[in-house]
């Protein structure tokens, strides 16, 4: 097998995405400050439309911070309520910060949902920022998942990139990506359909039920990773950025990070030159990419370590093309499943 990185090349690469990923995150985390001290003046102007309609139309109205949760709300909630995700089709969660009118929008809805586990940086803002006489539940999706601590992860030794000086964001305490695991995602689904009993105990039959046919899908998969992955001859997997730790730890693989919890942290090129070796020395033959962030990192290990490229989908929201489509999460972890079971052959 070839060697030749260029390490050069590697640290333009890395610090061009995360330079510009950082620049945006700073411009939207100083909005987020101004929009909380000014939701007083701005929420009678800005409230949307839609909020009023669900209420017109009698249904429970549920606000999601990201896919995942939209995805558990509509399934279990059926036709009783009406489900608002925040994050666009298309948008990575982790960049993504709200604006006045989400804060108006959640003010008038029953539940806002949202992971917590450190996922949604702005929602401590956020929910001080809601209007003062709004009587929405909010409710923390991941609570009841064992969590795994930042540097606990099925990592190794690699693929441990430090989050970028230039964010001037803490590190992660916890790896919040609770939802790639459908082991979590069954307890995060209970979650939901306890918040809509509680919201709307009227409906409380229909909630169970659809939570049953839901919780039998996953747990179906859930069953399948079991089986079928952990009689696969190989266990790890290099992946762009690390959001597969609950999915390792569940399901008895090692994962190897070019990036960290956050997707902008920065890779270091001794990383990147070690994740190249590890890569030849293991025979991998294939490095995981994601279609909400740039593959280009990616693209360039995988070319230098003579391996090829694949999707592995955190889930974090899907991409215009897959909303169209009809894709949900179901659809996507079953790709997942079958791209696992391609590459650790």
């Amino acid at each position: 097998m070839k060697w030749g990185i260029d390490m050069n090349v590697f640290n333009k690469s890395a610090k061009g995405i995360v330079r510009k990923t950082a620049v945006l995150r700073r411009t939207r985390l100083a909005a987020l400050l101004l929009l909380v001290a000014l939701t007083a003046l701005t929420t009678a102007c800005s409230a949307g439309s839609q909020g009023g309609n669900e209420a017109a139309e009698g249904k429970l109205s549920v606000v999601t911070s990201f896919y995942p949760l939209y995805y558990l709300a509509s399934e279990i909630g059926g036709d009783h309520v009406a489900v608002t995700n925040l994050v666009p089709a298309g948008v990575e969660p982790h960049d993504w910060t709200p604006k006045s009118k989400d804060l108006s929008l959640t003010s008038k809805a029953s539940l806002f949902l949202y992971n917590g586990a450190g996922f949604e940086g702005w929602v401590g803002d956020f929910l001080q920022g809601l209007d003062k006489d709004s009587r929405v539940v909010s409710i923390e999706a991941s609570q009841g998942v064992d969590l795994i601590k930042a540097g606990e992860t099925n990592a190794g030794t690699l693929g441990a990139a430090e989050p970028a000086a230039e964010t001037g964001e803490q590190p992660a305490q916890v790896d919040p990506h609770t939802w790639v695991s459908p082991k979590s995602a069954i307890v995060m689904a209970e979650n939901v359909k306890n918040s809509l009993v509680k919201a709307d105990a009227v409906n409380k039959a229909d909630y169970e039920a659809n939570y049953e046919a839901l919780r039998k899908k996953l747990s179906e998969m859930d069953a399948a990773f079991r089986s079928d992955i952990a009689a696969l001859p190989k266990r790890d997997i290099v992946v762009s950025h690390e959001a597969f730790g609950y999915l390792s730890r569940d399901y008895g693989l090692n994962q190897v990070a070019i990036m960290g919890l956050a997707p902008d942290a920065e890779p270091k090129a001794q990383d990147l030159k070690e994740i190249v070796d590890f890569v030849q020395n293991k025979e991998i033959r294939y490095i995981f990419f994601e279609e909400l962030v740039s593959p280009e990192l990616a693209q360039t290990l995988a070319s230098e370590a003579d391996a090829e490229t694949l999707v592995l989908n955190p889930l974090e929201g899907l991409t215009p093309e897959q909303e169209d489509q009809g894709e949900n999460y179901v659809t996507l972890m079953e790709r997942n499943f079958q791209n696992l079971k391609k590459a650790l052959q």
